[in-house]
């Protein structure tokens, strides 16, 4: 059963460890992603977007040392001792249950980027199936970020037309528009995975709730939730 949706980006920059002088600046980013999660239930199901499709179980443990600082995570609270080495959307996932409910058990869905539209919907329609056939509450967790060209110094070089394009997107995960979702551009980096949102709610969700947007560091990103 299908109980709330949380979206957050899938920032490194969001761990204390990991942002230095940073954090403050992302503070608000922070603690709406925290705040958000801690509401789901014990079950979690994230999305996120990578180089290949890949289901992630919950016995498995990981670390931000790629990243500069070694921070270790874990995507349930029994994982055993070994590290593998995780896609930044389960790394983030694994940081965020162990601040937010370290009780939370999380399976990551990775899908690949280059997966176009129908198959990223369809992918949603099939995890929705999935989650509905279970009377157990499974939260979903949204880990993607939006475009990051959005100024000259941003990780993906600067487009112009990029503001616009994330305006779009916040738009429409603000006000629940999965159809929306579902004509998004290439230049999203986390398309695929608000695709594949797109499918799971399919209409669209009861209740839509943003609670932060900005870009920084020509990064789009948001938090809020949906209520199916």
């Amino acid at each position: 059963m299908l109980s709330a949706v949380v979206l957050t980006p899938s920032a490194p920059v969001l761990v204390p460890e990991l942002a230095g002088a940073a954090a403050a600046e992302v503070a608000e980013f922070r603690d709406a992603a925290l705040a958000a999660a801690a509401a789901l239930p014990d079950r979690w199901v994230a999305i996120g977007a990578g180089a290949a499709d890949q289901t992630i179980a919950p016995d498995t443990r990981g670390t931000f040392a790629g990243y500069g600082v070694d921070v270790p995570v874990a995507l349930s609270p029994d994982a055993p001792a070994g590290v593998s080495e995780l896609p930044l959307c389960a790394l983030f996932t694994g940081w965020l249950r162990g601040q937010a409910n370290p009780a939370a058990r999380a399976q990551v869905r990775v899908y690949d980027t280059d997966h176009d539209a129908d198959r990223a919907l369809e992918f949603g329609r099939l995890l929705r199936a999935e989650i509905d056939a279970t009377d157990e509450p499974v939260g979903v967790l949204v880990v993607a970020d939006g475009a990051n060209t959005l100024t000259p110094p941003a990780p993906g070089g600067y487009d112009p037309d990029a503001a616009a394009v994330q305006a779009t997107l916040d738009d429409a995960l603000a006000a629940g528009d999965s159809a929306a979702l579902s004509g998004l551009p290439g230049g999203i980096v986390g398309r695929v995975a608000y695709q594949v949102l797109a499918g799971l709610v399919g209409a669209g969700p009861r209740e839509a709730t943003e609670l932060v947007r900005g870009a920084p560091y020509g990064v789009g990103y948001f938090v809020g939730t949906w209520r199916p």
